[in-house]
């Protein structure tokens, strides 16, 4: 498939590329300075996404999921989800390439961004814990300009227990952005990290909707209540488009 390509520049100098990803295995595009980003806006399955390779280059994919989607770890297995229910009700059951617990996807009710970044780039760190710390300051930046206070990037190592080993929004990683709210706090950015021996992949979620009754309903077996811990879970009152517009203006150059 040939890819439907138009050259964007923003008001930030940066030089972007709009359009869809040529066949995997493909790299038809021009390599840009190493000052700029190349972002991609695809509206695609979660399983599409997830399947493909990308180019080993700075770039933002701007994911629109065509379908409902569980997305499942790779280490979890799909006996933690009810499959007749999604079968039912048209939830695709995916596997991501990243670890982490289950992630639910709704067109419309998130943002999800893959952040690439080559080997010899100089945001690159060989330190997988550390890796994503720059990409957490980028997040909190924009949600501070988004309107949005008291967010933080947790710099410290994976806090987790039951219920975030199952699901990725009630544990927090290195380099996730978290809301604080008195003594609790709330996830606002979920990273994934996926290292190939050329880039590095950080797959990033935001929920600008979020209903712990759609995760309930098909996943088995949860360590209690799903309302005990919805307040882990922070959302953004913002256009998906203003998010993503507003990442990509606090890229580092």
């Amino acid at each position: 498939m040939q890819a439907n390509r138009t050259r964007h520049e923003s008001s930030h100098g940066f030089l972007f590329l709009l359009g869809e990803c040529p066949k995997r295995g493909s790299n038809t595009l021009p390599t840009l300075p190493d000052s700029s980003w190349k972002l991609y806006t695809e509206h695609v399955s979660a399983g599409d996404q997830h399947g493909r390779d990308l180019f080993a280059e700075r770039g933002v994919w701007d994911v629109r999921v065509t379908r409902t989607a569980m997305v499942l770890g790779s280490r979890q297995h799909e006996s933690l989800l009810n499959n007749e229910l999604c079968v039912r009700d048209g939830i695709d059951v995916v596997r991501r390439r990243s670890g982490g617990g289950i992630v639910f996807l709704a067109p419309g009710e998130h943002v999800w961004l893959d952040v690439v970044v080559p080997r010899a780039d100089v945001l690159w760190s060989d330190d997988v814990a550390r890796a994503s710390w720059w990409l957490g300051d980028v997040w909190v930046q924009t949600l501070n300009t988004l309107g949005m206070n008291n967010v933080s990037v947790h710099r410290e190592s994976l806090s987790s227990d039951a219920w975030g080993d199952l699901l990725c929004f009630a544990g927090v990683g290195p380099g996730e952005v978290v809301q604080h709210h008195d003594a609790a706090l709330s996830k606002v950015v979920g990273i994934s990290q996926r290292r190939t021996r050329e880039y590095a992949r950080f797959q990033c979620t935001i929920y600008t909707k979020w209903n712990p009754h759609d995760v309930e309903t098909y996943v088995m077996n949860t360590p209690g209540n799903l309302s005990e811990i919805a307040h882990r879970v922070a959302t953004v009152q913002a256009d998906q488009q203003a998010i993503v517009n507003t990442f990509v203006s606090h890229l580092p150059v």
